[in-house]
């Protein structure tokens, strides 16, 4: 006789519409002896979606876009228990493990059996269903999940450094503290990207551009997608939004990927903080905020950050070029970057052939538009508010 897991995967899976979940479920709720096969089949699933380029946590991510919260932490049992059979995993899969929401345990009693069986059955339909992206990075259990880049020895102790500037800032209510901090931060970014740079060369070293996914999610994503896009820029990096799958692929050497996704999610909460606070005034005065102020509100906080950023990298980069030369008798700083930026496009390019420029609207309201922008001045990151006109309501992302 068929397994019951195998008769509950062909009914449900294979098959639009609910009635055939109830039926694979029905099956599944009846035979608790088939709970193991049950998370075994996910298992398998999950190792599928590792061929396919997906990690933890763009798994995670898509499961809750697609479903629910309720069936995104079933994806993450699942993920904790096929990554456990590895020895080792990339340090970018360990951080998103973590991260992860605590296992679901397996109910008792029928009906929520039942429940439960249709949930994951649910589920294993996205998770066969899931197209391919561009990797980024090798699988766990390959040949190549081992060759990842070794820290320089000054390394971790710089991005603890890093991030606690960026925490207090974060955590402050003062918003000069907090752009001094994030000024600082920003500043040691770029000086340890350009370090970084200049031992590559004068080593020869072999290392190549890499590429990570950073989640771009709901409310708000063209907003948030166009701050990622002004980051990951201002670190000599690329990133392509791609919306449907609910994050950006950025691409660019090891140590200004990590700068990206530091710094970014340090903005993004200033940014919402700032945001919250700027609602709480506009109520205070009678005037009641709606969407169009908050998409308004975070789209001119992106665009001006974007000037803020470039700024500081171009003058950190100046003041570097020059202190180079002053010691050297010359300096090869700016061929080494240059050199560097076609490396980051070419792999751009490679990996996403067919990008398209979207240009994103949105910003309507004034008020939004006004405050998102004074908002971005005071979390500037070096420079003063009038040395760049920001390029108006409307923004441009790869997509």
């Amino acid at each position: 006789m068929e397994p019951v897991i195998d008769q509950a995967c062909a009914a449900a899976l294979y098959a639009e519409g609910d009635a055939a979940l109830d039926t694979g479920a029905s099956l599944l709720a009846a035979a608790p002896d088939a709970d193991d096969d049950l998370h075994r089949r996910g298992e398998e699933f999950v190792t599928r979606a590792w061929g396919r380029g997906w990690h933890p946590a763009d798994l995670v991510r898509f499961v809750r876009l697609e479903l629910d919260e309720r069936r995104a932490v079933l994806a993450a049992t699942l993920i904790a228990a096929e990554t456990a059979r590895y020895g080792e995993l990339p340090p970018r899969w360990r951080a998103q493990l973590a991260e992860l929401p605590g296992p679901v345990p397996v109910p008792r009693n029928k009906p929520d059996r039942f429940s439960y069986a249709s949930d994951l059955l649910e589920l294993y339909r996205l998770l066969l269903r899931l197209p391919a992206i561009e990797p980024v990075g090798p699988a766990p259990g390959t040949a190549a999940d081992h060759l990842h880049r070794p820290p320089a020895p000054d390394e971790p102790r710089m991005l603890t450094r890093i991030r606690a500037l960026l925490a207090k800032a974060e955590a402050t209510g003062f918003p000069e503290e907090a752009e001094a901090l994030t000024a600082k931060a920003q500043e040691l970014m770029a000086r340890h990207s350009i370090d970084e740079a200049l031992i590559a060369a004068r080593s020869h070293s072999a290392e190549t551009p890499g590429a990570c996914r950073i989640g771009v999610e709901p409310p708000y994503e063209s907003a948030k997608a166009i701050l990622l896009d002004a980051v990951a820029s201002a670190n000599r990096c690329q990133a392509v939004w791609n919306g449907d799958l609910g994050f950006s692929t950025v691409v660019g050497f090891e140590p200004d990927l990590e700068a990206v996704e530091l710094l970014f999610t340090s903005l993004l909460v200033q940014g919402t903080a700032a945001m919250t606070r700027a609602e709480a005034g506009q109520r205070a005065s009678g005037r009641k905020r709606t969407k169009t102020f908050r998409q308004s509100f975070l789209m001119a906080y992106a665009q001006r950050l974007g000037s803020r950023l470039a700024d500081t990298t171009e003058r950190t980069t100046a003041t570097a070029d020059t202190e180079t030369g002053t010691a050297e008798g010359g300096s090869d700083l700016l061929p080494v970057l240059a050199a560097r930026d076609i490396a980051v496009t070419e792999t751009a390019e490679r990996m996403f052939p067919r990008t398209t420029t979207t240009r994103v609207r949105g910003a309507t309201d004034l008020d939004g538009w006004n405050h998102g922008t004074e908002a971005a001045d005071r979390a500037r990151v070096g420079g003063s508010s009038s040395d760049r006109t920001p390029r108006g309501r409307d923004g441009e992302i790869m997509a």
